[in-house]
Order: structure tokens, then C-alpha cells, then sequence
């Protein structure tokens, strides 16, 4: 194995860019409708995407405990395999790595279908268009953190700058509603509530992607706890002012009935350029969210394979502090998801995954509060064990929804879970097996 370390160069500003870049995508240019139809009231819509960001903002603080208490690049694989041993540690890792690494195809094959539609001559190149976009990450990721931490903050800062200036557009040329009829509502207000609060939270996940840098952060006793509370409260702002510029120019109607609310509130502020300046911005979005989804999936087998649980090859560290064996496995398995097809299932598997892996994260706070009080915490979550305990029962509510609305990728999960045992006794039994 190298001898060569991560090195620790990354400040909260990384921290910040990788949050903004992995969580603000395509979701929020066509969830507020899915919202709007639900709750079919404007005070409602604004108050929910609010509480889904605070949803967020208490989870990243109960977690960011864990990720200063055992500062360690790797995520959520961490702190279960400290918590509940080597077995559930690899399945979190398990899961986690073929889950980003879906996201990584999902996005990249979004890009091409975006970019086909600006460029014609590109429609129908979508798979290859993916996989180049990849390569080009993983050629940039390759050149070492130094220059990829400098894009990613670069990409997340243009994406943010592009949405606010969506919003700005909306504030200043809209606010004359056309007639329209006004929805209504089907559902009982309770049930209305949580399939909104369900559909807005998963738009705000990847809020733990600064979780996966801890061991590469200069000082993360004082820059995770700025990194994640600090990137969350910036797209809680930004998400808010989308929705609230929405509401300005649609009309409540208009917007609920809407699969892509964004497109239309540019087709009627600037007519048929409207469209074209929403799929320029979902082009933007899509980038920063491969960069920053690639960069912390890598860490994942690159932590498993430090704890002996992946082959040790990929725990190998480069000159320039890339873990490139663990990189290169990254890439070569998202390649093969874009060019499989199967993405698509998987992405949605992975939104079940996601909420399993935040209930084990905290599930782990209890755990090691109790077992290992000694362990020095320097970030302690807001309001223990109270407000932790709240947030673990949101995120077992939401996957109890999840199971009952989408039994069938709830039940890809369940086996992709259990296709990890026979994986873990696996590799466990070459372990024993090699000498030394």
C-alpha cells in the first residue's frame, strides 16, 4: 500500500462548495410543483420548504458531532462500523458507494440529455455524452485535490450565482398573474403534509457530503461545524427564494399542475427563450453535483479498504493526495451504470438507501454517547438527545413513507442491503486467507 496521506489542505469554503454543489440540482426546478399540488396554498408551500431545510440543518448538526469526533474521510461507513462493528460498517459503505456512484450516472446522463437540447446535432448521444463527462471529472479529480477542490468551489459558486439570478428575474420582471383556476387539495391536509415534506426533503439530500472530507479538512474541529451548518443554511436561502419567486410569478394553479415550474415561469417572463435559459441552468447545476458526488464517493472504498474490509489496493494515496485505485473503481462503475441503463432504478434505490444510512448515522450518536462517553467531542449536537431523537424519527418516518408509496424500490434496496452480507463473507474469507 502507499505510504502517501491524504493531505489535510481543505478549508470550509471547500466544505461549503461540495454541499451547494452536490444538493442544488434539477430537483428544485421541478419538485415545487409536485409541492404546490399537494398543499395548494402559498404561505404552506414556503413554510414546508423552510421546515425541510431545518429538517436538514438539525440533521447536519447532530451528524457533524460524529464527523468531529472521529475526523475521518469516509462519511457514514465511519461512524456505523465504530458503532456497530464490521459487518453493518461494510454495509453502510456498501450501499453508500453503489448509491453515489448511480447519482454520478444519473447526473452525467442529464447532462447529456441537456445539453442535446441546446445543441441538436447532440440529441440521442446522451450515454456517450455521460461517459465523457466522467472521464473528464476523473482526469481532473486525477490531477490531484489541490486543482479539484479549486474547481468544485469555482462550479458550486457559478451555480449558485445562476440560481439567485434566476430569482432575482423573477421578482423583477414578474407579478402579473394570468387567470387560472385554483387548485385543490385531495388529500387530507395531514397526509397532503407529509408527501410534500417527503418530496422536499429528498431535494435537499446530499446536506452530509462535507462529512466524507473530515481527514483532509485543515482544522475540522472548527471548519466541519462551519462547512455543513454553513452550507446547508445557504441552499435553506436559496431553495426558499426559488419557491418564493415561483409563487410570485405562477399562479398557485399554474404551478401545481406544473412538472417543470422553473420552464415555466421563464416561458412567461421571456417567452420562448425561456426555456432554453432553464435548460442552460439545469447544464450548469449538473457539473459541480458529478464533481462533488465523485470526489466523496472515491473516499468510500478508500476508507473501507483502510479498515480491511475492500481490497487493500484502494486505500493506496497518490503525490497529490488522490486516493486513485479507489477514484478509478469509482469511475469505472458509474461508467458501466451510464452504459448499463440501469441507473435509473438504482438512483431511485439510492434515494431509499440515503434515508437508511441517515437513521444508522444516528442511530450511531446515540450509540457512542452511551458506550464511548470518554471521546472527545469538540462539536456537540444542537440540543441532545432531544432534537437528534426528533430528527431520527422524521428520517424513520420518511423511510416508512418511502416503503409504503414506493414498495417496489424499497424493495431493491432491502436486496442490494442483503447482497452486501455474501460480498462481506467474501472478501472477509480472502482476508484469512492471504498471508501476512
Amino acid at each position: 500500500m502507499s505510504e502517501h496521506k491524504l493531505l489535510r489542505i481543505l478549508g470550509a469554503g471547500f466544505g461549503v462548495a461540495v454541499i451547494i454543489g452536490a444538493v442544488i440540482g434539477v430537483g428544485i426546478l421541478r419538485t415545487p410543483g409536485e409541492v404546490a399540488a399537494h398543499l395548494a396554498d402559498k404561505r404552506l408551500i414556503l413554510a414546508m420548504w423552510l421546515g425541510g431545510g431545518l429538517y436538514a440543518l438539525l440533521a447536519a448538526a447532530s451528524v457533524t458531532e460524529l464527523g468531529t469526533m472521529l475526523p475521518e474521510s469516509g462519511g457514514y461507513f465511519v461512524f456505523s462500523r465504530r458503532a456497530f462493528g464490521d459487518a453493518v460498517g461494510f454495509t453502510i459503505g456498501w450501499t453508500d458507494w453503489i448509491g453515489q456512484s448511480s447519482a454520478i450516472a444519473y447526473a452525467s446522463i442529464a447532462f447529456g440529455e441537456f445539453l442535446g437540447a441546446l445543441v441538436p446535432s447532440l440529441a440521442g448521444r446522451e450515454t456517450i455524452i455521460g461517459i465523457a463527462i466522467i472521464v473528464i471529472f476523473a482526469a481532473l479529480q486525477w490531477s490531484g485535490i489541490r486543482s479539484s477542490s479549486r474547481v468544485q468551489e469555482a462550479t458550486s459558486l457559478i451555480k449558485a450565482i445562476a440560481f439567485l439570478a434566476l430569482v432575482a428575474a423573477c421578482f423583477w420582471f414578474g407579478g402579473e398573474h394570468r387567470a387560472a383556476p385554483m387548485p385543490v387539495r385531495t388529500e387530507p391536509l395531514f397526509v397532503a403534509m407529509i408527501l410534500a415534506v417527503q418530496s422536499i426533503i429528498l431535494t435537499y439530500d446530499g446536506w452530509y457530503e462535507a462529512l466524507y472530507f473530515t481527514e483532509e479538512i485543515r482544522d475540522p474541529v472548527r471548519q466541519l461545524p462551519r462547512s455543513m451548518i454553513g452550507g446547508v443554511a445557504l441552499v435553506i436561502v436559496i431553495y426558499v427564494l426559488v419557491n418564493a419567486a415561483l409563487v410570485y410569478v405562477l399562479p398557485l394553479g399554474v404551478l401545481a399542475g406544473s412538472k417543470l415550474p422553473a420552464a415555466d415561469a421563464a416561458l412567461q417572463l421571456f417567452g420562448s427563450l425561456g426555456g432554453t435559459l432553464v435548460t442552460a441552468l439545469s447544464l450548469i447545476s449538473l457539473p459541480p453535483m458529478i464533481s462533488a458526488v465523485m470526489l466523496a464517493a472515491s473516499r468510500i472504498p478508500y476508507a473501507m479498504s483502510r479498515a480491511g474490509l475492500f481490497p487493500q489496493s484502494m486505500a493506496s494515496v497518490s503525490v497529490r493526495g488522490n486516493p486513485d485505485v479507489s477514484l478509478a473503481m469509482t469511475v469505472v462503475l458509474a461508467m458501466a451504470l451510464v452504459a448499463s441503463g440501469t441507473f435509473k432504478t438504482l438512483i431511485a434505490t439510492a434515494s431509499v438507501i440515503f434515508v437508511v444510512n441517515h437513521c444508522f448515522a444516528l442511530l450511531a450518536l446515540f450509540v457512542l454517547r452511551r458506550r464511548e462517553p470518554a471521546l472527545p467531542r469538540p462539536f456537540q449536537a444542537w440540543g441532545y438527545p432531544w432534537i437528534s431523537a426528533l430528527v431520527l424519527i422524521t428520517a424513520v418516518g420518511i423511510l416508512a413513507g418511502s416503503l409504503f408509496s414506493d414498495p417496489r424500490h424499497s424493495l431493491y434496496a432491502a436486496a442490494l442491503i442483503a447482497a452486501s452480507f455474501p460480498v462481506y463473507r467474501t472478501l472477509g474469507r480472502r482476508r484469512r486467507e492471504t498471508p501476512g
